[in-house]
This record gives structure tokens, C-alpha cells and sequence, in this order.
């Protein structure tokens, strides 16, 4: 399931691609998740399926966030962006609200919003973090 739940996430943000300069390999297509690319942070780690320079600035990542701890604080920022919870319990901060979901959820941050994720369960939180960066 969590495999045709990630697929379907990263054709989502595909599906919007117009004819590319480039010519991809199969080989540069496919990214299997592997312990040996995962990026440490404070509250646990990162993993890039698709970096920035990938696809002209379209990105998809897996957050994973230790039981109490949240990646950062609330913050805000030009670009738009989803998660999508895939294990764990979150709590969601947007603009001055809260709630509290679980796996199978979606969440939008909305362009200058006030936004922030956290862990409230007590297994890893793990979800999905789909965002175009502009060029600058």
C-alpha cells in the first residue's frame, strides 16, 4: 500500500510536467529508498526522492520525526507546498490552528502561510513532503 501511495504522490507532481529539455534514464527514474542516502536532522532524517536539481526545482522528500519532536518551528515561505502522512500521529499548524491526523492525510500549506508540523504519537512520524522551489 505504502509503495502505490508513494507512487501515486510523485506522478501527482509528475503529471504537471511539460515536455523536458532533458532525457531521462530509467536508472535516474527510479529511487528506491536506502538507509545509506538518508539525511540526519535534529529530530530524526530526510530522504530525497527527488531533489531541487532534479526536476527544475519539483521535489519530493520523506520526513521521518522522532516521538515529541518537530523538524523546526512554524514558519513560512513564497512556495506552496503538501505532506502527506504516511505513519505516525501529527499535529498540523496553519495559520493560528491546530489538528491532529493520522496516516492516509493530506495537508496543504498555502504560499505565506504560517505553517509547521510535529510529532504528538509515539512511533517515528513519517510523511511526504511534495514542493517546487523557485529559481533564484
Amino acid at each position: 500500500m505504502k509503495k502505490y501511495i508513494l507512487l501515486f504522490a510523485f506522478f501527482t507532481v509528475a503529471s504537471t510536467i511539460v515536455a523536458q529539455e532533458k532525457t531521462y534514464t530509467i536508472e535516474e527514474c527510479v529511487n528506491t529508498f536506502s538507509e545509506e542516502k538518508k539525511v540526519p536532522t535534529k529530530a530524526g532524517y530526510q530522504y530525497w526522492f527527488a531533489d531541487k536539481d532534479f526536476l527544475d526545482g519539483r521535489t519530493i522528500k520523506m520526513s521521518v520525526v522522532a516521538p515529541g519532536k518537530s523538524t523546526h518551528a512554524p514558519h513560512k515561505h513564497k512556495e506552496d507546498e503538501f505532506f502527506y502522512v504516511l505513519e505516525g500521529k501529527a499535529k498540523f499548524y496553519l495559520d493560528g490552528k491546530e489538528v491532529v491526523v493520522e496516516a492516509n492525510t493530506s495537508l496543504y500549506c498555502p504560499s505565506w502561510s504560517m505553517h509547521g508540523i510535529s510529532n504528538v504519537g509515539d512511533t517515528e512520524l513519517k510523511y511526504l513532503v511534495i514542493k517546487k522551489y523557485e529559481k533564484e
